[in-house]
């Protein structure tokens, strides 16, 4: 079947009238209620989905669900939903959302009551099409809706608490290049992306006496909070779920100022988060998660200027925020994961921003389309069905060569036998060096051409210097730790940090080559592979200690099998397209967190300690020997650079999640994270394979240690 041809079939699939269903008005209209306030933050408002949450409407959910019956539906939502806290849906709320999606796809109510027993088929009453966001419920739902939760869009904007920063000092050019270590100025401390401090009045000896010195309840929504804190001239400048900032004194803990710049629940492409901002002259840059860039006072936090970088409708969202390199704001995308009809729209980009008016500078397409170097290692899909490809996790820089570094996700939808293609699709699953001034390619290396299992190399690229030669350090889901030659991108060496069974790696080429059978997919087929989309890695970025040569390295171990699903070639239509079941990694005890070391001369691991929970946090290393590390079981603790043994640790209000950092004030050091819920698959799989670790459904906050006076 042609693409063509593929989309004029399921353009009239999509017009088939469903049928009356078995379930009534009062239930559809009851469900729509829960739906908008428990489900649409994941599956949005239109019910096409977004990141991990699959359509709940139209050709792709139908593809998914014809089949099965509406009880199934019902005890699916009954015990999964929401991710946040599965189970916590009542069976009469699963019910009537049931009703809901059913109505959404085509059916009409009738008389006889929907119940979690009932066994119909929902391609018998249903036949797929997509509502319009915000749609009537139906012709039956004319009287208000007294139950109903707010509308987000009627929660105020702005400033919510005023107040504003003394004697600011301006951030310089200079000031990024070299960070204060009193500071914390860039998303993972310095432009090389190290996550390392040279403060070291916290140490080995001392640490055992680390104190907490205030705390701060953040923001608590079903979006993940998952920060970066900001520290300069003794302010923290921290993102909250729902596209909240705010602006905290660093010594004490009292609010300064507060701001709402987006809706809750605005959330498009992602998991809801915003991982980091950036600081630059008075200015706080902040991406939203439905891909706008604001640009706060950061003595204020008045708006000064906000641009959309994609269009939210579209499924363009933002999850981490801006680096800003020589007087240009530089962001990323994610959700580029839709097919789109418009040529404007299509495709995903890293952009360059003006930071005094917002213009748009540059925009670099990591898709190659139809015609551009590259675009034949898509096939003959046309430019509408290449998609994927997003950069979620802020880039590098290197003052010396110019360039930055960006990692790029996967093609999707994830499997190959979904989305139909079969070459290398470029620039997916790749890492980019890009001249800042200008957004051109300096040159690309592709991890895994063709990648087909979610297992994303987008997260951190470390600039290490080793001797004369300028390298790059960065790992993937797949737990291949790379190294290249970050000037020329040339190929230096790969280490298989944890067991994986998806490749065979040739480590003297640079070469990957799939298990032959994982290659022979078929629509509904499993394929078992570890490790699983949790990642060998994920965003929990790894630290750099320029003392001990060493990479601290964040790692899970546990595995899937993964089965494609049916994607209709339409406008709208594509996403991730992926059925998931998770399992333990042999070998491993149960342990899913991994926490190691490695040599960046040798890359041989140095040492290596396991746990049951995973590690939700990025690794925070500094001068004084240590490693801080937060997981799943609420536990904070800093290890030993040599030997990884705990030297310190605290129990906090729910899992430890986000990216440490370390600063000072008046001459003290703190150490600051934060606690958090939400996200993707490193939230998705624990909750599957470690169900014995317990941790409270809400909880969000900032705690700031240090140690005691004297």
């Amino acid at each position: 079947m042609t693409v063509a041809t593929g989309v004029a079939i399921s353009a009239t699939a999509a017009q088939q009238p469903g049928r009356m269903g078995p379930f009534t008005a009062e239930q559809a209209n009851a469900g729509r209620t829960v739906y908008e306030t428990i489900c649409s933050t994941c599956h949005q408002p239109d019910m096409k989905g977004t990141f991990e949450a699959p359509p709940l409407a139209g050709a792709n959910f139908m593809n998914t669900w014809r089949n099965r019956t509406t009880s199934d539906l019902v005890s699916r939502i009954r015990t999964t939903m929401p991710i946040t806290n599965p189970g916590s849906v009542s069976e009469e709320e699963a019910v009537n959302v049931t009703a809901y999606i059913l109505r959404a796809n085509g059916a009409s109510a009738g008389s006889q009551a929907l119940t979690a027993g009932t066994l119909v088929p929902i391609g018998a009453v249903a036949a797929g099409g997509t509502p319009p966001p915000q749609m009537p419920a139906s012709e039956e739902d004319a009287a208000p809706r007294a139950a109903a939760a707010p509308r987000a869009a009627n929660v105020p904007l702005g400033l919510r608490v005023t107040g504003e920063v003394k004697n600011y000092v301006p951030v310089t050019d200079e000031m990024l290049l070299k960070p204060d270590p009193s500071d914390w100025l860039i998303v993972r401390g310095n432009y090389q992306g190290w996550n390392h401090s040279s403060l070291a009045q916290i140490n080995r000896d001392n640490v055992k006496d680390l104190k907490l010195a205030w705390s701060w309840n953040m923001n608590d929504s079903m979006a993940a909070n998952e920060p970066t804190p900001l520290v300069h001239n003794g302010i923290i400048y921290l993102t909250n779920t729902d596209n909240i900032v705010q602006a905290l004194d660093a010594r004490t803990g009292d609010l300064i100022w507060d701001t709402r710049l987006r809706p809750p629940r605005s959330v498009a492409g992602g998991t809801g988060a915003m991982r980091n901002m950036a600081i630059y002259q008075d200015k706080i840059f902040a991406a939203t998660t439905d891909a706008h860039l604001f640009v706060l006072d950061a003595r204020t936090g008045q708006t000064v200027w906000d641009v959309v970088v994609g269009d939210s409708a579209k499924g363009y969202g933002s999850s981490s925020g801006p680096i800003v390199i020589h007087g240009k704001v530089i962001q990323g995308e994610n959700g580029c994961d839709r097919y789109k009809a418009q040529d404007k729209d299509q495709g995903c980009f890293i952009s360059a921003f003006d930071p005094a008016s917002g213009k748009l500078l540059w925009r670099f397409n990591t898709i190659a389309r139809m015609g551009e170097p590259g675009g034949d290692s898509w096939g003959d899909l046309p430019n509408m069905l290449r998609v994927g490809a997003e950069t979620w996790i802020t880039g590098s820089y290197d003052p010396e060569l110019d360039l930055t570094y960006w990692g790029v996700a996967q093609a999707k939808p994830w499997m190959q036998v979904s989305r139909g293609t079969k070459g290398a699709a470029l620039y997916s699953t790749s890492t980019l060096a890009l001249r800042p001034s200008d957004g051109k390619l300096a040159w690309y290396f592709q991890h895994v051409p063709g990648e087909t299992l979610d297992m994303d190399v987008v997260y951190e690229r470390v600039l290490v210097n080793i001797g004369d030669r300028k390298t790059l350090f960065t790992i993937g889901k797949d737990g291949i730790l790379w190294k290249l030659d970050r000037k020329t991108g040339e190929f230096i060496d790969a280490k298989e940090t944890i067991f994986q069974n998806i490749f065979n790696l040739d480590a003297k080429a640079g070469k990957v080559a799939y298990r032959p059978d994982i290659l022979e997919q078929e629509i509904g087929k499993w394929t078992p592979v570890c490790p699983s989309t949790e990642g060998g890695h994920n965003w929990h970025a790894m630290s750099y200690d320029p003392a001990t040569e060493r990479l601290f390295i964040p790692l899970s171990q546990s595995c899937m099998e993964m089965s494609g699903r049916k994607v209709e070639f339409t406008d709208g239509s594509g996403g991730t397209a992926g059925d998931r079941l998770f399992f333990e990694m042999p070998g491993t005890d149960g342990n899913v967190g991994r926490l190691a070391a490695f040599d960046v001369k040798t890359m041989k691991e140095v040492w290596n300690v396991q746990q049951r929970p995973s590690f939700l946090t990025a690794v925070l290393s500094t001068a004084g020997g240590l490693a801080f590390v937060g997981d799943l079981d609420r536990t904070f603790r800093a290890v030993d650079v040599n030997t990884g043994k705990t030297l310190w640790q605290i129990r906090l209000g729910t899992s430890v999640q986000g990216f440490p950092v370390t600063f000072s004030v008046g001459g003290k050091q703190y150490v600051a994270v934060t606690t958090g819920l939400g996200g993707g698959s490193p939230r998705n799989v624990p909750r599957t394979i470690l169900p014995d670790v317990h941790y409270p459904a809400t909880g969000n906050a900032l705690y700031v240690f240090t140690l005691p006076e004297k």
